[in-house]
């Protein structure tokens, strides 16, 4: 499963991956308000039925992309695009929390969180540039 000529590529998309779906898509999938209270989200007091849905959709579009990104293990060299969708969900997800930072609008989970997408965005980066290159 680890390509043995790319071991550190293959072992960031494993440990990334692990993370996320653990962390992230399983919960948001079954249990999006469950999850939300993990992090410190207020929960809207009537019909929380658009919330759920909304979770859902987001933990089922991550699980499909990890589960794309899982292909990768194996041979990242051939599958280097896999670390610019990484890394454009990771920039993309910086600019979101810190925008909610910004604006105060999120539990101090979220901001905090902004450093797990910095690494995630660092490292997919520096794999995708230097070490298959």
């Amino acid at each position: 499963m680890i390509n043995p000529d790319y071991p550190l590529a293959s072992w960031y998309l494993v440990i990334a991956t692990t993370f996320f779906v653990v962390v992230i898509a399983l919960p948001l999938l079954f249990a999006p308000l469950t999850w939300a209270k993990w992090f410190g989200w207020k929960i809207p007091e009537g019909n929380k039925d658009l919330t759920v849905y909304f979770g859902r959709c987001l933990g089922a579009a991550a699980l499909s992309m990890l589960f794309a990104v899982a292909h990768g293990i194996p041979d990242p060299k051939s599958h280097h695009i896999l670390f610019d969708m990484v890394s454009l969900v990771s920039g993309l997800m910086i600019i979101i929390h810190v925008w909610g930072a910004i604006r105060k609008t999120q539990p101090l989970s979220e901001t905090i969180e902004i450093a797990v997408w910095a690494v995630a965005f660092v490292f997919a980066v520096w794999i995708r540039f230097s070490v298959l290159s």
